[in-house]
């Protein structure tokens, strides 16, 4: 009776040892095709992470840098609800959002415009009136009042998070009527009367003047501000009293957002920047990564990048993760650019998790939108992205791998930080890749969860991993 057992037990033997046999030749074969890979080393620096330049002034230390650099939140979206309550709203999720690792915050332009209470702030009227002058028909802005802004940016600064101020320079709005000697007509440039007193204005201040005809570019018929003018630079980032210093030294903010910087020269960034300080970016709307590039040098300043966002737009929602090995600002300066998935302007990207992952995993600094993060995505999923950021996206960029609905980087580490592999699944079904990590003989794990794997890498570096469909994993040392 005992010889079928023994003969089951053969055949058991047999049928595993093929198994086996065929699972390692197809792991091989597997292995063999990524080889033919051949992987491009998108960074050469040092390894460093993005700089924002120095800390706030915290006396709590909660939010500290770390390995992977900072992560901005864009705080604001277009239309927000008017009646004053913006900045208290903000201010209730600085501490949830500095515990999750947010490192700054950029708000919309603070102070009274056009069109009061309810402007989103891009008309400017008078840079010294933060909701406590009535003007332009009422005294608050559509986001509070001044005393409202700093108490936002004191508690901002108690979590240790930095705050951006959005600067609007090219135009301004709501002048009274003047004739104007330059046009022959009447122009809205008579700023004489700005309840702060602060940076009055007329027609000499704008174009065309005595200085010129125009600058390298005008917005929605405003009037277009002249930076020639040595008043206008006076009071934008000369006088201790003026705009910049102001900001900065009165009202705590820590860096700039630069509105549609394609409307004036980059000089004028860079002279701001030379006499204020604190972090830039500039809003240079252009795909062309070599126009980003030309603005930022001159200027000085990071750039936000669009050349990454169009690519990220083309690659996730056209399938084609391939446009990911294409030109990108961050490719070109990692350290002078802001990436973004969404931003108040621009809502393109459909797979929004995946281009999260994608700029949270890669270098620069990335951005993440208000709404994505408080209404229309999974914060946790965000808060996990937020996190693999701080902790492991260090060093320089090396693409593994990519085709239509696949995409391989490696995070090559930086100062001990083992840094990280981060693998893009767009097809319908789970994918598999035998990739060549940083790491020999090492134990890995998905630090999203949505791989149970815990693969040891070979002692050549490689090693299989797994992707969900329409999803992301991403792998570092299990420690």
């Amino acid at each position: 009776m005992k010889k079928p057992i023994v003969r089951l037990f053969f055949l058991t033997a047999i049928t595993t040892f093929l198994y086996s046999c065929t699972n390692d030749t197809n792991d091989a074969d597997a292995k063999a095709e990524s080889q033919q890979f051949k992987i491009i080393n998108v960074t050469n620096h040092d390894g460093k992470p993005f700089s924002t330049g120095p800390k706030s002034s915290s006396m709590t230390g909660k939010y500290v840098d770390n390995p992977g650099g900072g992560v901005m939140m864009q705080a604001f979206y277009w239309d927000v609800p008017a009646g004053g309550n913006w900045w208290n709203t903000v201010k209730g999720k600085v501490t949830a959002w500095g515990n999750a690792g947010i490192g700054s915050i950029w708000l919309p332009p603070a102070s009274k415009a056009q069109n009061g209470a309810f402007s989103m702030g891009y008309d400017p009227t008078d840079y010294f009136d933060f909701g406590d002058y009535n003007q332009n028909g009422s005294t608050e802005t559509r986001f509070g009042s001044k005393t409202e802004l700093v108490s936002l940016i004191t508690a901002a600064h108690t979590e240790n998070i930095k705050v951006y101020a959005d600067i609007v320079i090219n135009h301004n709005s709501g002048g009274q009527s003047e004739a104007n000697p330059y046009t022959g007509t009447n122009t809205w440039t008579n700023f004489s009367g700005v309840a702060s007193g602060k940076f009055t204005r007329n027609y000499n201040d704008f174009y065309k003047n005595s200085y010129g005809n125009n600058d390298e570019g005008s917005f929605g018929g405003f009037p277009d501000l002249c930076h020639a003018n040595p008043h206008v630079q006076d009071w934008l980032w000369l006088r201790a009293d003026g705009v910049g210093k102001y900001y900065k030294n009165t009202m705590k903010f820590d860096g700039w957002r630069f509105d549609y910087v394609k409307g004036f020269g980059p000089w004028v960034v860079n002279a701001w920047n030379a006499n204020v300080g604190g972090f830039s970016v500039g809003e240079y709307w252009d795909s062309n990564v070599n126009t980003l590039e030309w603005w930022a040098n001159n200027a000085n300043s990071s750039v936000f990048d669009f050349a990454c966002y169009y690519k990220m737009n083309d690659a996730f929602d056209g399938n084609n993760l391939a446009l990911l090995n294409d030109d990108m600002m961050w490719k070109r300066n990692p350290y002078k650019a802001v990436t973004f998935v969404t931003n108040h302007d621009t809502d393109e990207i459909w797979n929004k998790l995946l281009a999260y992952s994608y700029i949270l995993t890669h270098e620069g600094y990335p951005t993440i939108f208000y709404r994505d993060y408080e209404e229309w995505l999974d914060k946790n999923k965000l808060n996990n992205l937020i996190w693999i950021h701080n902790n492991k996206a260090t060093g320089t960029t090396s693409i593994l791998y990519s085709d239509n609905d696949e995409y391989v980087a490696r995070r090559n580490g930086y100062n001990g930080n083992p840094g990280l592999v981060v693998y893009i699944n767009n097809s319908d079904v789970w994918q598999e890749r035998w990739i060549q990590t940083n790491w020999a003989n090492t134990q890995i794990k998905d630090f999203t969860g949505n791989s149970t794997w815990y693969p040891t890498t070979q002692a050549d570096k490689w090693v299989k991993i797994q992707c969900p469909p329409k999803g992301y994993s991403i792998w570092s040392i299990n420690q």
